[in-house]
């Protein structure tokens, strides 16, 4: 049940998904003129370096005769055509790129993100981005049909599309909004995320620690992987990152650790107050040559159903579906910390911040050991927890833990009830 809900239902994104709408808005002479557009409805899982890769098989003999705002990745065979215009692309089936944001020339509107889409809930209009081709050689029907086998990687695989299918025409606004205007034809389709298909490795794991326990748990061993080197050797290749390589076409390399994870999240529970509980919340990047821009962090725990306050990242409560605890997501600061570094040998990328949870007995407490998440995300990817048998636990039932208050009673009664007694 739970690889079910894992892989093809995420309580915690119920409508996650990537939509592609090809929306044809002009007849030609041999074709039509088309804009797609790719929209990103995941609440945190966004699309990072190198970007999207969009490619379908055409019904007929259609060719790209020109595109803007993307390019397709081969030309293919074009011998039947002779001129000086030759098409973009007469490939059956072609791959769609995305144009990077310094690319000046043959843009579109709402284009050229360098294949990148911002989770729906962080940054909306980042979150899709499109192009325009004028396609030809359509065949009898003068609006073509839907190209069939739509597969989109974004960056690797893990997405199944469904079928282009016809559906109700875009409408976009003109005059000011005072006048209503459909396109010609919308065909749309609905890519689904797997991370059984996806067939990828764990990146991240979850530590906790408590002020009320000196034992650390840390993350549990082979998470990630286990290390192909001995322990003497400072930096490791995660299994299968041969071949992996990342944007600047290096070879993943992570410090040899018990865990081999790339990220490590750490929760730690400082301190327990009248009315509220503090942690402290860590992101250590293990990688010595990939940082992760524009990171995102998903954490479920009893706490968020109470207020929260955070200090050093931007923070939002997630709507969830059928589930009792709260969601809260958090991002890096512009321009201060959205940025997760590298390590390097003698320091290590670290974002952190602090967050205040409002009391609630009834949602959450430390006796029963919810102090801690339940689960957690890395960029829309489960980190692996700790087992539940370890968590940090209370020293024993007579050592009930109060808030931090009661110590200064204690000291004030140790110090003023000498001379009370001198006194009587």
């Amino acid at each position: 049940l739970s690889i079910f809900y894992a892989d093809c239902f995420d309580p915690l994104d119920p409508t996650g998904n990537i939509s592609v709408t090809f929306d044809i808005y002009q007849r030609t002479d041999n074709g039509y003129l088309a804009r797609v557009t790719l929209q990103n409805n995941h609440q945190y899982r966004h699309v990072e370096k190198p970007g999207w890769k969009l490619g379908w098989r055409w019904a007929n003999n259609e060719v790209i005769w020109s595109m803007s705002g993307a390019i397709a990745t081969d030309r293919g065979n074009c011998s039947s055509y002779s001129g000086s215009q030759m098409p973009h692309s007469c490939n059956n089936d072609p791959i769609i790129v995305d144009l990077s944001p310094e690319i000046s020339k043959n843009r579109s509107e709402h284009c050229c993100r360098g294949g990148l889409l911002s989770a729906w809930s962080i940054d909306p209009f980042n979150a899709f981005s499109s192009f325009e081709l004028e396609v030809r050689n359509v065949g009898d029907d003068p609006l073509g049909q839907p190209p069939n086998n739509l597969t989109l990687m974004a960056p690797g695989p893990g997405y199944t599309c469904s079928p282009l299918l016809d559906t109700d025409p875009s409408v976009s606004s003109d005059f000011g909004g005072l006048r209503q205007v459909p396109v010609l034809r919308t065909w749309k389709s609905t890519c689904a995320y797997s991370s059984f298909l996806a067939n990828t490795l764990p990146v991240c794991c979850v530590s906790l620690s408590s002020f009320y326990n000196p034992i650390v748990t840390s993350c549990r061993n082979c998470s990630c992987g286990c290390r192909e080197t001995d322990k003497s050797t400072a930096s490791c290749i995660r299994p299968g990152s041969l071949s992996r390589s990342n944007e600047e076409n290096t070879i993943e390399v992570v410090e040899c650790t018990d865990h081999m994870c790339p990220v490590r999240v750490h929760w730690h529970f400082k301190n327990n107050y009248m009315n509220q509980w503090r942690v402290k919340l860590t992101i250590s990047n293990y990688n010595y040559n990939k940082n992760y821009s524009n990171w995102n962090l998903l954490v479920q725990h009893p706490g968020f159903t109470q207020k929260a306050s955070t200090y050093s990242f931007n923070s939002s409560k997630l709507p969830t579906l059928g589930i009792q605890d709260g969601v809260s997501l958090f991002w890096g600061i512009d321009y201060y910390n959205n940025e997760l570094l590298h390590s390097d040998k003698s320091q290590m990328g670290v974002v952190t911040t602090e967050i205040l949870l409002d009391k609630d007995p009834n949602s959450f407490t430390v006796s029963n050991g919810w102090a801690f998440p339940r689960r957690i995300y890395f960029n829309g990817d489960n980190c692996e927890m700790p087992l539940p048998d370890t968590f940090p636990m209370l020293p024993n039932r007579s050592s009930t833990l109060t808030p931090t208050y009661s110590s200064f009673t204690l000291l004030f009664i140790l110090l003023f009830l000498p001379l009370l007694l001198l006194w009587l």
